[in-house]
């Protein structure tokens, strides 16, 4: 006769209560161009994710999650369509809280597409990395071959002004991006395991905690010089080189509040106004 022993019982039980309380969501937002005007042709929203739209000068969506922040096991999903001439400013309603896991990674896919003629400009508040933490983010864009793309993307490891720091943890941070189907952006970041060990090293963040990546398509020269052009203004580091039609910026910086003025300032260089509620 065989006997169930109680640990393994109650293991189960608590890994189904764990998967029971994680939060899915998932946005889909389609947006098309109708007399000169972008409007929101399709709105669809599940779980903990939500998209409001403030009054503002064209549209802008704003991305909130009512789940409080983002834990291991839990499941994002956000995908945004521009249809032809179309134009949109997307960004989130507060910086991303990513808390400690107790072993599940937690999942986040953003999807953009950007038809013919349409300009997106992806503008999310920071994530911000606890302890422990293990996160697992993919973005995925499609471009038309004459489409307009701003897509800025900030993490920031810990809170200094609250004293934390990430000792450990696991970041897996991918991106793609198409024009015309063709690949023309591809990169993977991968950090895990002493993380803060690893930020000292000069190689990697020099002591800093905070850094973020600005992608422009099309990019050039013209970029390039703008944003070189205020060296001597920035509060950590920043760097930008345009190749191939794109140009990609990275920024380095002490803490969150250091890169936010860095990647206001870099926006700023680049012609892109950041929505209001960056400056709340």
């Amino acid at each position: 006769m065989k006997t169930l022993s109680v640990a393994p019982l109650a293991k189960r039980e608590q890994e189904k209560i764990f998967a029971a309380n994680r939060a899915v969501g998932r946005i889909a937002l389609s947006v098309g161009a109708q007399g000169g005007q972008s409007r929101r042709s399709r709105v669809y929203e599940e779980g903990s994710l939500r998209v409001r739209f403030p009054n503002a000068e064209g549209l802008e969506a704003v991305i909130v999650n009512t789940a409080g922040g983002i834990a291991g096991g839990d499941r994002f999903e956000i995908a945004l369509s521009l249809g032809a001439d179309a134009s949109l400013v997307a960004g989130s309603a507060a910086a991303e809280k990513v808390y400690r896991s107790d072993g599940a990674d937690a999942a986040v896919a953003v999807k953009l597409a950007v038809g013919s003629g349409a300009r997106l400009s992806w503008l999310p508040q920071e994530t911000i990395l606890f302890d422990r933490a293990r996160l697992s983010r993919s973005i995925d864009v499609e471009l038309a071959e004459d489409a307009s793309l701003v897509l800025a993307e900030a993490i920031v490891f810990g809170r200094a002004a609250m004293g934390e720091t990430v000792v450990s943890g696991h970041l897996i941070d991918r991106w793609r991006v198409r024009r015309g189907g063709k690949l023309v952006f591809a990169e993977t970041l991968r950090l895990g395991g002493a993380i803060a060990e690893k930020l000292a090293a000069p190689a990697i963040a020099n002591g800093n905690i905070a850094i973020a990546t600005v992608l422009l398509a099309p990019g050039d020269a013209a970029q390039v010089a703008a944003v070189r052009a205020r060296d001597g203004t920035w509060q950590g580091e920043a760097a930008i080189s345009a190749w191939n039609g794109i140009a990609v910026a990275r920024l380095c910086a002490r803490d969150g509040a250091a890169l936010r003025h860095d990647l206001i300032a870099l926006l700023a260089a680049l012609g892109t106004p950041v929505p209001r509620l960056w400056l709340n």
